[in-house]
């Protein structure tokens, strides 16, 4: 299984949570952020079905082929290649998601605003990042030196706040394990060191679920 599935699968429960937490139900609008390969993207459209409508976005125009396969029985989902810092809608949405995009991007806080900017009055914004230097492995932290901001988890509540955003939840999960399973599947993807039977705590992925404010 390539990391981005092993990411599905490890970190589902909050990505579960938060959609739960939501009600996000048949005929929402979304766009998924820094979509990847489009796991979260093809959740979203079994749940808004053919009546709704998501938006899957990536800097990389090769996502956008990985989206289209991934999302080949869903003919809601419309990929864009674009940058975070640039996403531009052709309508407004119920719903923007991201999720292990903002380490990576230059400014967070660019693109969480421009991700509350395009939704409508009243809908959602959800972002869960990681907070990389808390995780463990055997006792030790975890390290993700290509990341640009590694602990934007930490932040992201107040980055929220600062967007104009009124958060309605915000929490923290961090998946857990030793020996042999997904947990370790996923430190040696994305460190190419096998922990073998060292016990293993993932980065917590921090969730804030946020509302744009009704005039």
């Amino acid at each position: 299984m390539e990391l981005r599935g092993l990411r599905d699968d490890v970190y589902r429960r909050p990505l579960a949570t938060a959609l739960d937490r939501l009600g996000i139900s048949p005929g929402w609008t979304c766009v998924d952020v820094g979509a990847g390969g489009g796991d979260v993207t093809v959740a979203l459209a079994e749940i808004v079905g053919r009546e709704g409508r998501v938006y899957a976005v990536d800097s990389d125009p090769l996502a956008r082929d990985e989206v289209a396969e991934a999302a080949a029985a869903h003919s809601q989902v419309l990929a864009i290649t674009q940058a975070g810092e640039d996403l531009r809608l052709p309508e407004l949405v119920d719903l923007a998601f991201c999720r292990f995009l903002l380490l990576h991007v230059v400014d967070p806080a660019v693109v969480l605003a421009r991700m509350a900017g395009a939704v409508r009055p009243g809908g959602w914004v959800v972002a869960q990042e990681p907070i990389t230097s808390a995780g463990r492995i055997d006792g030790h932290p975890f390290s993700m030196p290509h990341a640009r901001h590694p602990d934007i988890g930490a932040l992201l509540p107040s980055l929220a706040r600062d967007a104009g955003l009124l958060t309605v939840d915000a929490w923290a999960e961090a998946p857990a394990g030793a020996g042999p399973g997904p947990v370790a599947e996923y430190v040696t993807l994305l460190t190419e060191v096998d922990p073998g039977d060292d016990p293993v705590v993932l980065p917590p992925l921090v969730t804030v679920v946020a509302q744009v404010p009704a005039p």
